[in-house]
């Protein structure tokens, strides 16, 4: 396989050969993420290779899984069928979630100044969905990535649980910001402080991760699929996702700056969110990730956090 160095050739013919004992002899990897690694077993059923998870900690995500999967929305959502271990690795098996992603970020050239129609009805459409199903107890017990406990242990609101999360994660590095950002105490304190202003919302499910390779969309360009929840997903504001999914599409693009501007516009007139409240989550946004990928002038996701904050 192209682009595959030996090692993950070597993992990828231990797992084909480990599902073909287990009755599935056309096993093939079909993709790597955060989360592991994808195979398709047969029409229909796919296995996860799961990375940094355990069974003990799984029944979680199936009751996420389940929440979601339990409501009537126009594009299909992760199902868990089974799950094993094997020498300590989570295996899932899995519905395989139809269509191709709308943009994988890998195959061609960064986003056109603007954006296709396309993409802006995919993402309304898939805004719409998530913010029609309710929030869940599953739901409030997520861990954002890079946090050690849920987000909303010791809340009763979203956003005074975000302010929480706002002041811990600034506060593992906060030397780290101070390189890049001015004064960054002032602005961590500030961003909390305007998050607990805000007034009770109701919550819903967000993903918050909806970067293009995780909506799969039909031929016409209708959204079939939602993949790989649990980066930062939790119950909270609709008006959170709107603004994460306005910032995260396009990172580093040349029109970047641009497309979060005309989707913020975009998602402010037709969801009815705030543009200021939208700018607050994005500085939030960026307090809780800022060093999850590296902390330095090389990092993209650090300078663009930064970025913001400055």
């Amino acid at each position: 396989m192209p682009g595959v160095i030996e090692t993950d050739a070597h993992e990828t013919d231990r797992w084909v050969q480990y599902f073909a004992r287990r009755g599935y002899p056309r096993a093939r990897r079909l993709a790597s993420g955060m989360e592991g690694t994808v195979y398709r077993l047969e029409d229909g059923i796919v296995a996860k290779v799961w990375a940094g998870r355990t069974p003990g900690d799984f029944g979680l995500t199936r009751r996420l899984y389940a929440d979601i999967a339990g409501r009537s929305l126009p594009f299909g959502t992760p199902e868990i069928l089974d799950a094993e271990e094997c020498d300590g690795v989570l295996v899932s098996y899995e519905r395989e979630l139809r269509g191709r992603p709308l943009r994988s970020g890998q195959d061609g050239d960064a986003p056109a100044r603007e954006l296709p129609r396309r993409e802006t009805d995919a993402l309304l459409t898939v805004l719409r969905g998530l913010a029609s199903v309710p929030g869940t107890e599953a739901m409030r017990s997520m861990v954002f990535q890079g946090d050690d406990r849920p987000l909303w242990q010791g809340h009763s609101r979203f956003s005074d649980a975000l302010a929480a999360l706002v002041e811990r994660a600034a506060g593992r590095n906060l030397d780290a910001l101070a390189t890049q950002v001015l004064a960054p105490a002032d602005v961590v304190s500030r961003t909390a402080a305007s998050l607990r202003a805000l007034p009770d919302q109701a919550d819903s499910v967000i993903h918050g991760d909806l970067v293009p390779p995780n909506i799969h969309v039909d031929e016409a360009g209708h959204p079939v699929a939602v993949l790989d929840f649990g980066f930062c997903t939790t119950a909270g504001d609709p008006a959170f996702e709107a603004a994460v999914t306005a910032a995260v599409w396009d990172m580093y693009g040349p029109h970047a700056a641009r497309h979060t501007a005309e989707l913020s516009r975009l998602f402010a007139r037709e969801l009815g969110h705030a543009e200021e409240v939208l700018a607050l989550y994005r500085r939030a946004y960026a307090l809780i990730t800022y060093d999850l990928f590296g902390m330095g002038p090389h990092d993209g996701h650090f300078r663009w956090c930064a970025a913001q904050l400055s």
